[in-house]
């Protein structure tokens, strides 16, 4: 059996790849893999019509093992790995595939510390998939199932405390994406006392990040300009990361958010080290305006899961990815949309200034990505003809941008990622890059 488990937990395609049976094993696996540490297991889900189906299978592996199963609801991811290590809960669970289509779900596992598992216990969880339990509890010692409705409440208490007040009068418009925001989102802002312009709130089952969303800007940038608001923000479909539109109607992406929270925690004082976590993938206008105030921006692998690694290997409290996956980890424990909401909405407020002007600081680069099909895409970028024709494109960029060159993940493909102070020089050196990984490596027409 290959690794199950990703950098964002199981995902497949319900009731095809991630069945109702195998649920229920990674439910029995995960309750004996835990079980020793005692407690229940929290479990919560997006919106997604499969939803209640893994739900039920996943609760009855659970029950199975001898662990009692609560039952969260409808929730954002957050709220789970919150409500976890906030609450007495040996393990929180969310069935959900975040921004992936309707069609996908996903079962990712957080420690009793709101941390998602590591690798040797996931490991654990593999093995005892497709093992037969030694020993299947009955009686009163098999799991029983509650529901536990007052999480969310819980929730909106913890979120409305870190907020430093000030936004009532304000105009925020909030894409839940047909997702697990689509309460929580409009109440929280709603009982900071602002007018809150609700996009895509009526979940039913399907539509989840359908055209809408922090995947599909357009629909939150038009209510934006249409109701006069002074900011917008679009969640996924589980709401661990979020977008904004300035009130110009202006895209501000994950660097450009996170940028703004660095310079603000850092004019304050509140920026452990003067340092920040970003992915290879953020874009170099962020690294430099970040430099220029004294701060040093830590690159990590692409995936949350390896920017938090950095961000404790290092003693950073901010990090993120320009999707928008932002951790505040005095905050949180994991990415969350809503936290990232509340801290930009505490700099518009402190600093008196408009999302459009606190923007304006994080300068974006134009970007190029180009993907070349090849042969096999292991050594690729270690080899000396790709070395050489980056370390020749880098001399070429000097200081005024930046290149990379690596495989997918998933794919028979090398991405050439090419930053440039102008869109037609970033083409230019993406091409030329490119052009030499096809001539050496290249699938053959």
């Amino acid at each position: 059996m290959g690794r199950l488990f990703g950098t964002d937990g199981i995902r497949g395609v319900a009731n095809a790849d991630l069945t109702p049976e195998f649920a229920l094993k990674v439910g029995r696996a995960a309750g004996a893999a835990l079980s020793a540490s005692g407690g229940s297991f929290l479990i919560g889900r997006d919106t997604r019509v499969s939803g209640p189906m893994l739900e039920a299978a996943l609760a009855a592996g659970l029950c199975s093992a001898g662990v009692a199963v609560e039952l969260g609801g409808i929730l954002p991811t957050p709220a789970i790995a919150y409500l976890t290590r906030a609450g007495a809960w040996a393990c929180g669970v969310v069935i959900s595939a975040s921004h992936n289509p309707v069609e996908d779900n996903g079962i990712k596992l957080f420690g009793a510390d709101g941390f998602k598992l590591p690798d040797a216990v996931e490991e654990e969880i593999e093995a005892r998939i497709d093992q037969d339990p030694p020993l299947r509890p009955t009686g009163p010692d098999v799991g029983g199932i509650r529901a536990v409705p007052e999480g969310e409440d819980r929730y909106l208490a913890y979120l409305a405390g870190l907020s430093d007040g000030g936004v009532s009068g304000m105009r925020i418009a909030v894409d839940c994406a047909f997702g697990a925001a689509f309460r929580v989102a409009p109440r929280l802002w709603e009982s900071l006392g602002a007018t809150v312009i609700a996009l895509h709130d009526a979940p039913d089952g399907t539509r989840i990040n359908v055209n809408c969303g922090s995947t599909h800007l357009g629909p939150l940038r038009k209510a934006v300009l249409r109701h006069h608001a002074d900011v917008g923000f679009a969640h996924d479909g589980d709401a661990d990361r979020v977008l904004a539109i300035d009130e110009l109607g202006e895209d501000v992406d994950g660097d450009a958010l996170m940028g703004i929270t660095a310079l603000d925690r850092h004019s304050r004082g509140a920026l452990p080290g003067g340092l920040v976590v970003a992915t290879v993938m953020s874009n170099v206008g962020l690294e430099q305006a970040l430099r220029a105030a004294g701060i040093r921006l830590e690159r990590a692998r692409v995936g949350d899961r390896y920017v938090l690694e950095r961000m404790r290997e290092v003693g950073a409290t901010l990090g993120g990815e320009q999707s928008g996956h932002l951790i505040f980890l005095e905050r949180a424990t994991t990415g969350d949309g809503l936290v990232t909401g509340i801290e930009i909405a505490n700099v518009m407020v402190r600093t008196g200034r408009r999302l459009s002007e606190l923007r304006r600081a994080i300068p974006r680069y134009p970007q190029v990505l180009l993907n070349v099909r090849v042969r096999e895409r292991d050594g690729v970028a270690e080899a000396k003809p790709v070395v050489d024709a980056v370390a020749e494109a880098q001399s070429r960029l000097a200081s005024r941008g930046r290149i990379l060159v690596r495989p997918s993940g998933t794919e028979p493909l090398m991405r050439v990622m090419v930053e440039a102070e102008r869109q037609s020089e970033a083409e230019g050196i993406a091409a030329d890059v490119a052009a030499v990984i096809s001539r050496h490596y290249g699938v053959r027409a």
